[in-house]
């Protein structure tokens, strides 16, 4: 290999150490810090490709996702010196690196160390205003969003933006819960053996009502069926009454004979009396019809 050919990959190679050292890209999931002999010269680089001063310059990036923290269980206490058990996890991510490197040097575990203290902080002191019952049943938004707001204004001086909080879980202590939860059963028993009382107390009053009416109803039907068979008698007396009246004589024969039919209906029947009774009148009157 001549010289001049030695020379010149000399040359391309110290040119593409040079370029490489002059060229940076920012990822638009990153944020960049310019130093320039450990002094920061530049922190806002737009995502996309920059220039820096080779072997002067150099650069650090750092994650500009949104991260989770997620903290372990902690115990609060509320208004009424009750333990509540909160579970809770934090969205966050850097916003501003010249910050983050300034105050957290950087660094992620500090940066979750110093908002899971504020988050501490935050929740304890809005649980203390607050009974179970507040928390449990309807300021959990509430609670949420007060110390949204609380910790993300105290972390932007950190270079952090807090975009959400959310609680996961908020329970009782175990022996309070216990104690709570039969509270709550002899309650809903109480409940349970009132309504039920009170259930057999209302059937009781309708069946009375119902045996009122229904005595009340056959009463009156029983009346009313008497009048009406009282009436159709008379009318039904009234008509033998007129039909028999127009003759005296045959209603008598009609009277006989019907006492005749009823007498002598099965031949074991027997009766003992003179021939020339009033019984057998008709008998002794008879004449053949010519």
């Amino acid at each position: 290999m001549s010289g001049k050919r030695l020379l010149l990959l000399i040359v391309l190679g110290v040119l593409f150490v040079v370029a490489s050292g002059a060229i940076y890209v920012v990822d638009e999931r990153e944020k960049a810090i310019v130093f320039q002999f450990g002094e920061i010269v530049r922190w806002d680089d737009e995502p996309g490709l920059h220039f820096k001063k080779p072997f002067v310059n150099n650069v650090k990036k750092y994650d500009a996702r949104m991260q989770t923290l997620d903290a372990d269980p902690e115990e609060y206490l509320t208004l009424e010196k009750k333990n509540l058990i909160v579970d809770s996890f934090v969205k966050w991510r850097v916003e501003d690196a010249f910050k983050y490197y300034t105050k957290l040097g950087g660094l992620a575990g500090n940066a979750r160390s110093r908002l899971s203290q504020r988050v501490n902080d935050a929740l304890r002191s809005e649980f203390g205003k607050r009974t179970v019952q507040q928390v449990i049943a309807g300021d959990r938004k509430e609670i949420m969003d007060v110390v949204r707001e609380a910790i993300d204004k105290d972390s932007r001086e950190f270079g952090i933006v807090v975009v959400d909080l959310r609680l996961k879980r908020v329970d009782l202590d175990p022996e309070i819960s216990g104690s709570i939860y039969q509270r709550m059963v002899a309650e809903r028993s109480r409940v349970a053996k009132e309504l039920r009382a009170q259930g057999a107390q209302t059937a009781e009053i309708i069946r009375a009502d119902a045996d009122r009416q229904r005595e009340i109803i056959l009463a009156n039907a029983d009346r009313e069926a008497q009048v009406t068979r009282g009436r159709g008698d008379a009318k039904a007396t009234k008509i033998f009454a007129d039909a028999f009246g127009q003759d005296r004589e045959f209603y008598r024969l009609y009277r006989s004979l019907d006492a005749y039919q009823s007498t002598f209906a099965t031949p074991d029947n027997l009766l003992v009396i003179e021939p020339s009774s009033e019984f057998f009148r008709y008998f002794n009157d008879s004449e053949p019809a010519n």
